[in-house]
């Protein structure tokens, strides 16, 4: 049997080969750019002020990026509603690997549950490049509190439901949803006592204001200042920082949270950048000058490809979805 060539098929195969040849060349202007990436300034959004956790996560990678690359990284304070802003900003850059986002927790996590109107999409907009570290939270009390232990602090609480309190950051943060996966795993009914920010939540815990946090490292300084005790650390192993504190899983509390920073970029970035990107981060991520530094944070530093950073993320996203209702805080515009 012939198969006879019909008008139809030959308009069909000419478009085909159109598409073919368009796609081709795409694919060759998009490894042309790779090749050639980078030939000027990097620009990496900070979502957050300077000082803060993130802006701390970024300036780690920066310079050492910079010189691996041979280009500068200009770091971009834009904070505003939680992270939201600067992150909206970095969505809407064009994706040639000139603009890239220091992602974290709240952003990237917790407020797509939070907020009516984040201005981007957590998942859509973004295309994960590196995960950079991690870091544990710490549960803590007040120097001068009678309690000595994590199992003391669930007794007390269950004792007298409602009568103890923990101090965060606000409504949403970190600390507060920390404290309610807490409260979901142990039972306990305690009260939340918010603050603006960490800073005061943290002031308010060494006053003796609150009765305990699960808190973020920043606490660690009050506690080797002999302010505030460390009953647990809420992660898988022990903290290389602090390796005398146990984790909440030795002692039958299985909490585990974690505060993540990494590199997104905006989606559609080509691939052989992205690919490029994650190869030097995760390089500088075992320097021995980074390394301490991380340490020093308490810190753990990431590895792994793009596709396994963006698991994790999906991961969390999903997670604190239930952690949130579970807090009962409710999405505002």
């Amino acid at each position: 049997m012939t198969f006879k060539k019909t008008a139809t098929h030959s308009g069909i195969m000419g478009v085909i080969k159109q598409f073919s040849i368009a796609f081709i060349a795409l694919a060759c202007v998009g490894l042309a750019q790779a090749q050639n990436y980078p030939s000027r300034p990097i620009r990496l959004i900070v979502p957050w002020p300077a000082g803060g956790g993130v802006d701390t996560s970024a300036r780690i990678i920066a310079q050492p990026l910079s010189e691996r690359l041979g280009q500068p990284i200009v770091i971009e304070n834009k904070p505003g509603a939680a992270g939201n802003i600067g992150t909206a900003l970095a969505a809407q850059e064009k994706p040639d690997g000139y603009t890239l986002l220091m992602a974290s927790l709240s952003p990237n996590a917790v407020n797509p549950h939070l907020y009516k109107n984040l201005g981007f999409d957590p998942v859509k907009d973004f295309a994960p490049v590196a995960l950079a570290y991690t870091v544990p939270s710490f549960l803590v009390v007040p120097a001068a509190s009678p309690i000595n232990s994590a199992k003391e602090l669930i007794a007390a609480a269950k004792a007298e439901p409602g009568k103890l309190n923990f101090g965060s950051g606000g409504v949403g943060s970190s600390q507060h949803l920390f404290a309610v996966m807490l409260m979901a795993t142990t039972g306990i009914d305690v009260t939340h006592v918010a603050y603006k920010g960490t800073s005061p939540s943290e002031a308010a815990l060494v006053a003796g204001q609150v009765d305990f946090m699960l808190d973020v490292p920043t606490c660690l300084p009050f506690v080797e200042a002999g302010k505030l005790k460390a009953l647990g650390v809420a992660s898988p192993q022990r903290n290389s920082a602090q390796p005398t504190i146990p984790t909440l899983n030795e002692l039958g509390i299985p909490v585990e949270t974690l505060t993540f920073y990494g590199v997104m970029a905006p989606a559609n970035t080509p691939k052989e950048i992205v690919d490029r990107l994650n190869k030097e981060i995760n390089a500088i991520l075992q320097t021995p000058e980074v390394l301490s530094r991380l340490t020093k944070l308490a810190a753990d530093p990431g590895t792994g490809s793009p596709e396994d950073f963006g698991k994790f993320v999906a991961g969390e996203l999903a997670r604190y979805g239930e952690i949130v209702k579970l807090s009962g805080a409710e999405k505002v515009d």
